[in-house]
Formats: C-alpha cells, structure tokens, sequence
C-alpha cells in the first residue's frame, strides 16, 4: 500500500521477477543441464545479472534491440532474463534461415547487438552490427563467457515503467512475402508464462527437455515458465531422436514441447520404448493426427494438444483432456484430443466466427474462422500498422484457421483458409485427409494439398513418406481412404516422397507442394 495519500502502488508483471524469486526461494535446486555443465539458480541469477549489467554499461538505452542466434543453449536462456532486465528488447532469430533473412531481421528491428553462436556466426557477416560470439564452452576464452566476467552479479535496478512495454520480437516464418515483427509485453509474457505452468501442470520437480527452439515465440515462454516454478531446463543443442530417448532416462524428463512432426521422429524412434515414468507432451504447430497422439499414449507419453501462432506468443487454447474420455477407446479418445479446444486459463475464450464477425452454430457442419484477443494476443507487428489493423479487424485477432465449433466449446481445425479444397462445390479438409492417412501401417508422414482437375476444379493430392522397412503403393493408399472417408475427398494421386518440405518448426509447407501443381494453372495458390 502506498503513504497517506490512500494511492494504491503494485508492481508491473514481468517474467524478470520468476528469476529473482526462484533464485531467492531455491537457491540450490538446479536450474540448467547441458552436457556436462550444471547451475543452480543462484549461479544462473549471477550469470544473468552480470549479462544484465554488461549490457547496461555499453552505452544501450532502454528500449533497444539485441539479437540473439544461437541453438538452445544456456546463453540463449540466459538472454530471455538478462535483456529485459536490462531495459532492452530480445530479437531472438530463427537459426535455419539464410543469410538474406537473417539479415533483414537484423535490419528490420534495427538492432544493436548481435551474440551469435560460432556455429552460425557466417549467417550475419555481411550485416554492419556489434557481434559477441558465443562458443558455447562455458568457460573463460570463450567470448560469451568473457563479456559476462566484465558483469557485475549484483541485480541492477529495473527501469521497467509499463508492463504494455515490448520485451521481445519475434519474426513470422514469411512464407508469403517478408516476415513481419510480432511484438510481445511484459505482461503478456508473464501471463503466458503462468499459463503454461497450469497447463502442462508442471511444479517444482519438473524437468523440462528442450525439444522446442527457444527461437520460435521464445520457446512458447517455457524459458520463463520453467523458471517460474523453478524447474529445471536441460538444454539440448540439436534435436536428434537417440538423445532424446538418453536424457529422458538419464535426467528423468517430465516434460517436453514440439511439433507432430518431431514426435513423429521420437516415436518412430529405434530407441523408442515404453519408459518407467510418464512424460507429459504438449503438441503444437500443426494438428497431430489420432494416430500419433495414440502412438506416444502406448509410450507412456502423454500428450496434450494445444493451438497457437506467432501472433499468440505461440500456443493459446489447450484440448484439455478430460476425466469422461478416459473409459472411452483409444481410437475415439485420441480424435477428441486432436482438436484445439479453447483458451487457456489466462485468456479469453476464442471464438469462430463467419464472414461477418458473428459467432457461427455449434455442434454443426458450418465452419469459420477462429478469431482470439486478450492479454495472450500479441501488442502489434513492428513498424506496419497496416498489417496490425488488417489482423486485428473488429477487435480481434484473425487466425486465417478454418475450423468447427463443437458442442462442448472445442474447436476443432479444419483447414488454413488458403488449405481448404474445394472440388465440385465442396469443401474438403486437407487434415481429415491426412488424418485418415496417417493411420496406415506403412505411412510415417502424410500433406495433402489440392491439384488441378478439368472436372472437379480441384481434387487432393498427397504427398506420403513411408516408416523405415515398409511399403505401400499409390492403390494401397487411395483404397484405404475410401474406406475411412467420403470416397469425394480421397486423394486423386499419391507421390511417395524421401522428405516433405518443412519450415524451420517443423510445420509443413504445402505451398511448395502446391506450387509445383499449379505451375502455369490459374489457381489461388498465396
């Protein structure tokens, strides 16, 4: 409470704060592995306090960007408290883009500073910016480590006066033209932060396994999450299935996020095997299918769908399970867990809406787009405010996700607006093609995209890579749909592929696949 003068004083929400508190609360309690290297809260504390106060010293004013392009190491959790902390904006890059759209990024958001893994420090040698290179050794020499000891351990006083500030930017995949800047707060981060706390019901024995790119909308926030309730990040610079399936042993992982397309690769695993103690999985970036939500049930890893985009500081509804589904059969309980469910704890309910804004019937085949706002939806894009009042028209963000909304308020997508197929009048949904697909034997990864057709308009292609030792023919595939689905919405034509083509999280991008059918055909192909 504030003196006589009856005024009320709070302090603003900022993921700072779980650090300080985690560290003062659990000092010992270990709050990183990576390899053979381990800190307690108390050293990360130090670690991000001297980064902090480095920073601050370099002549940096508040509200500056620096960029940061490293894997998921220490250093790059290290930022996510140190920058903030010390006024300025985090840019963390994407470390699979070329070196044009690296460029461009540094450019766009105008940073400052650049750390910068060794690894992939010829990714930004064209750009006239301060670079530190990080080494990623932990120890004195490396460059990294050599501006932290120039840092103080002391906590520097915040300069944070509105929690609507910017603490990040995080750049969209560009997939049809430049990437834009999406902005996130404070108070955002901090909100999204405890979400995901709730969500993925972590606590404070949690071990966190860092599948998930701290790059892409910072991680979801599970680098403050994590940190909120003192649990620990075990690091883990490139994603391979042999050491996942080791650490989860070896450190007894409890949690993990990723992509379908990564869970796919950690079931298919020659390491797979059902493991000792359940590890909770929460998916996202592309709807999984049934059938590998079922695969990492039979694991013991239990998976939680959630729903989100860049524009959401990533995933903002959860397919909670629930309590009912458990007595039903696996194949009926995985497709209620496939679909997108609704908000979060600390969001708004999230609608889908028609054409004209208004909410569309529940519990029938009439489908619209999923629209969100609230304290999960991003502050704005960066310098465009055309982008930012096109997205946000009526006062809510709009997805450009096609979807259903069941009777029980769960939304279940469909479709990318520009995915859905439209052959003879009808609408087909690219997912339930793919959907019914995956569920083959022989089919490791499936994407469906529409083809010319001189009769239907538009008939659905899939683009199929087979399981490791198995086989199947363009018939094998076809016949299996119609049993499954509409005989109207099975695919006309099956190519067999070795890799779909994926964007740097594993979404699969089927304007490439696309493309390469409507080269020198009139289509709507964006």
């Amino acid at each position: 409470m504030g003196d006589n003068d009856g005024k009320v004083y709070r302090s603003e929400l900022t993921p700072v704060d779980f650090l300080r508190r985690s560290a003062y609360m659990f000092p010992e309690h270990e709050a990183v592995v990576h390899g053979d290297r381990r800190y307690s809260y108390k050293e990360l504390e130090e670690r991000v306090n001297r980064l902090a106060s480095r920073l601050r010293d370099s002549g940096l004013e508040k509200g500056d960007r620096v960029a940061f392009l490293c894997p998921n190491i220490p250093p790059m959790l290290e930022a996510h408290f140190a920058l903030p902390a010390a006024g300025v904006v985090l840019v963390a890059i994407n470390t699979r883009l070329g070196k044009d759209e690296v460029s461009y990024i540094l450019e766009h958001s105008k940073s400052k500073m650049l750390f910068a893994d060794k690894e992939l420090e010829h990714l930004a040698d064209d750009v006239d910016v301060e670079k530190i290179l990080i080494h990623d050794t932990g120890e004195a020499g490396d460059p990294y480590e050599d501006y932290l000891a120039e840092g103080s351990p002391e906590p520097i006083p915040s300069v944070l006066e509105d929690e609507e500030e910017v603490i990040s930017i995080n750049y969209t995949s560009g997939t049809t033209g430049r990437p834009k800047g999406v902005m996130y707060t404070h108070r955002g981060a901090y909100l999204c932060a405890l979400g995901n706390v709730i969500e993925a019901a972590m606590d404070y024995e949690t071990k966190y396994l860092w599948t998930l790119p701290m790059f892409h909308c910072n991680g979801w926030t599970y680098p403050w999450a994590v940190t909120a309730i003192a649990a620990t990040h075990v690091c883990l610079r490139k994603v391979e299935a042999p050491r996942i399936w080791s650490l989860f042993e070896s450190e007894s992982i409890t949690h993990y996020c990723a992509a379908p397309t990564v869970q796919i690769g950690i079931v298919n695993a020659d390491e797979a095997k059902k493991l000792d103690i359940h590890v909770r999985a929460m998916i996202a970036g592309a709807p999984p299918s049934p059938t590998l939500l079922s695969q990492l049930t039979e694991l013991n890893i239990d998976p939680v769908h959630i729903y989100g985009l860049t524009e959401t500081y990533g995933p903002i509804t959860t397919s909670a399970p629930r309590k009912e589904w458990e007595n039903l059969e696996m194949d009926e309980r995985a497709a209620l867990m496939a679909r997108q469910g609704n908000a979060f704890v600390t969001s708004d309910l999230a609608r889908v809406v028609d054409d004209d804004g208004n909410d569309i019937e529940r519990g029938g085949e009439t489908m619209g787009e999923i629209v969100m706002h609230g304290n999960m939806v991003m502050k704005g894009y960066l310098d465009n405010e055309e982008a930012t009042e096109e997205a946000f028209e009526g006062g809510w963000y709009h997805s450009g996700d096609v979807a259903l909304w069941h009777e029980d308020g769960y939304i279940e997508i469909r479709d990318r607006s520009k995915d859905v197929i439209v052959s003879g009048g009808e609408n087909i949904s690219t997912i339930e093609v793919e959907q019914a697909i995956a569920r083959h034997d022989s089919v490791l990864e499936a994407a469906v995209v529409a083809i010319p057709d001189e009769k239907w308009g538009e008939r659905p292609k899939a683009f199929v890579t087979l399981k490791k030792g198995k086989e199947a023919t363009e018939e094998d595939i076809i016949t299996f749909c119609k049993e499954r689905i509409a005989r109207y919405k099975a695919p006309a034509a099956v190519d067999f592929v070795d890799e779909l083509p994926k964007t740097s999280t594993g979404k699969i991008q089927k304007f490439v696949l696309r493309e390469k059918e409507w080269s020198g055909r009139e289509s709507q192909v964006n």
